[in-house]
C-alpha cells in the first residue's frame, strides 16, 4: 500500500482503520478484533481511536487487536475538549495509555476545539512528549483559523495531521483547507470517507465503479486519496469490508473519472464553515 510520510518523518499507510463505535456493544467486541487485526494483516496498519468512543472502551477493543503486534501499529486517540487543559491533558492521556495496554501513543490529538485555551493544550502535549507517553500530537475538526492560532503557537508547528470529515458528499475543506495545510506540507487525515456506509446514490460513482471492476465504497476512497497529502481512516467490523478498503488501495482515479464525479459532487468555489460529525 502506498505510504505517506508524517512531518515527524514516520511513514504511514495511506488507508489505515477508524473504530468509531467500536466497542459499543459486548456482542460484537470479537469481530471487531479480527476486523482490525485482518486490516493489520492487509497493511493498514494505522489504527485511530479516541477516549469518547464507546466511553473508552473502543481503545480497549484496540489493545486487545494489537496485544503481541504493538510494533506493527501506528497509534492514534483522541483526548475530549472537556480533558484538554494541561493537566487534563495528561491525565487523559495516561488513561488512554492503560486502556489501550501500551507505554506510548503515536499521535495524541485534540478531538475538538473546546473551551481551554489552545496553548495550554499544547502545553499538556509537550508534557506527555517530553516524558515519553505520547510520539507527536495533532488536531481534530479544526478549520483553517484554527490552524492559523494554533501554527502561531511556540511549539504549534509540530502538528502531525488535522482529522476532518471529509468524503465526495462532504468537501467543503477542498476549497481552503488542504491547500493551506498542503502549502505548509501538514497532511490531512479524512474521517468518515465512506459516509459512515450511507453511500450516496450516485450514477458517476457506478460508473467510474463498473469502469474499474472496484465497488463504490471504493471508488469513494481512491477519490479522498487522490490528493497525496491525505489519508484516511474507514471503519467497518465485517471482514469482507475490511478487504475491500484495502484493496481500495491500489485503486487510481483517472482524469476522467474524477471530472465526472465533479459533476455529480461539484468541487466547492467558495469557503464554507468547517462540517464535523
Amino acid at each position: 500500500m502506498r505510504k505517506l510520510r508524517l512531518p515527524m518523518g514516520d511513514e504511514i499507510p495511506v488507508l489505515g482503520q477508524g473504530t468509531w463505535r467500536m466497542g459499543e456493544q459486548a456482542s460484537k467486541r470479537a469481530d471487531e478484533v479480527k476486523a482490525l487485526q485482518l486490516g493489520l494483516d492487509l497493511g493498514m496498519g494505522l489504527i485511530d481511536t479516541a477516549e469518547m468512543y464507546a466511553d473508552g472502551k473502543s481503545e480497549e477493543v484496540v489493545a486487545e487487536a494489537i496485544a503481541g503486534k504493538r510494533d506493527q501499529v501506528f497509534l492514534v486517540t483522541k483526548v475530549l475538549p472537556s480533558n484538554a487543559s494541561r493537566k487534563g491533558v495528561v491525565t487523559a492521556g495516561e488513561r488512554s495509555l492503560k486502556r489501550l495496554k501500551t507505554d506510548r501513543i503515536d499521535l495524541y490529538l485534540l478531538h475538538w476545539r473546546g473551551g481551554s485555551p489552545l496553548a495550554e493544550t499544547l502545553a499538556g502535549f509537550h508534557d506527555l512528549q517530553q516524558t515519553g507517553k505520547i510520539r507527536s500530537f495533532g488536531v481534530s475538526n479544526f478549520d483553517v483559523n484554527d490552524m492559523k492560532e494554533w501554527l502561531a503557537l511556540r511549539g504549534g508547528s509540530q502538528v502531525q495531521t488535522n482529522q476532518v470529515l471529509y468524503n465526495v458528499a462532504t468537501r467543503g475543506i477542498d476549497f481552503d483547507l488542504i491547500p493551506f495545510q498542503t502549502e505548509r506540507r501538514i497532511p490531512i487525515m479524512a474521517y468518515s470517507p465512506l459516509a459512515q456506509g450511507r453511500l450516496p446514490k450516485s450514477t458517476a460513482l457506478k460508473q467510474v465503479a463498473a469502469r474499474h471492476q472496484a465497488t463504490v465504497g471504493q471508488v469513494m476512497l481512491a477519490w479522498c486519496l487522490r490528493h497525496e497529502s491525505v489519508f484516511a481512516v474507514p471503519k467497518t467490523s465485517r471482514l469482507e469490508g475490511v478487504r475491500e478498503n484495502a484493496a481500495a488501495g491500489e485503486l487510481t482515479l483517472t482524469a476522467e473519472d474524477l471530472a465526472e464525479i465533479d459533476r455529480d459532487f461539484p468541487p466547492p468555489n467558495r469557503a464554507k464553515p468547517l462540517e464535523m460529525l
